[in-house]
């Protein structure tokens, strides 16, 4: 089973359908001990990144998303859910986050347009299981803000938008995707699934 951590601010719904759609089987939940029995985790999100942290803290789900990160099993975090997963960030701020990986979450600066919004190519940076079999493609991105991570191996992916964006990070069991792969088509999905697959859960749901 796959646990999508509610808490109150994120994409659920869609993020549900595409786990499903892949054959596993996903739970939208803020019960600890559901998330914590969980094969896998996703912390999705949108909105302001303070917000989102206000929320998790005042249902301790902060906590519960450490402690499942520290045991070993899959977690990911998408979109504002992966800038979440950092030490903290300048939107609105500082505020800190859940310090998972060591870096920042910074605004976009220059004159171009603001948000990110649309289709980019991915830079595969790294080898790592999320992207076996895959070739590198675009995915659909929607942010102002974008995530420095302090450590290089923790930078999985980039794309270009007007220079070098933070797409995937990853440490150990721990992942992130600045984008939607619920959203970006047959790389997104493939991507999705890459992680699921580490999870372990691969009993397909009867209907």
């Amino acid at each position: 089973m796959i646990a999508i951590i509610d808490y109150g601010m994120g994409n659920l719904h869609s993020v549900s359908k595409a786990v499903e759609r892949l054959g596993y089987e996903a739970v939208v939940t803020a019960d600890a001990k559901e998330i914590m029995e969980a094969d896998g985790a996703i912390l999705p999100g949108v909105g302001a990144f303070g917000d989102a942290m206000q929320n998790l803290q005042n249902t301790g789900l902060d906590e519960v998303t450490r402690y499942y990160a520290a045991s070993g099993k899959p977690l990911l975090g998408i979109c504002l859910g992966m800038q979440l997963l950092f030490t903290e960030s300048e939107e609105y701020g500082p505020h800190k986050g859940l310090n998972l990986l060591p870096g920042t979450v910074i605004r976009f600066k220059g004159d171009f347009k603001v948000p990110h919004m649309g289709w980019n190519k991915l830079d595969f940076r790294q080898n790592t299981p999320l992207f076996d079999g895959l070739e590198q493609g675009h995915v659909y991105f929607v942010h102002s803000y974008h995530a420095k991570p302090e450590r290089a191996d923790d930078l999985l992916a980039t794309t270009d938008y007007n220079g070098q964006v933070t797409a995937i990070v990853g440490r150990g069991n721990v992942y992130g995707m600045q984008f939607h792969p619920e959203k970006s088509g047959d790389l997104g999905m493939s991507l999705l699934h890459n992680f699921l697959a580490l999870t372990g859960a691969r009993e397909p749901i009867r209907h």
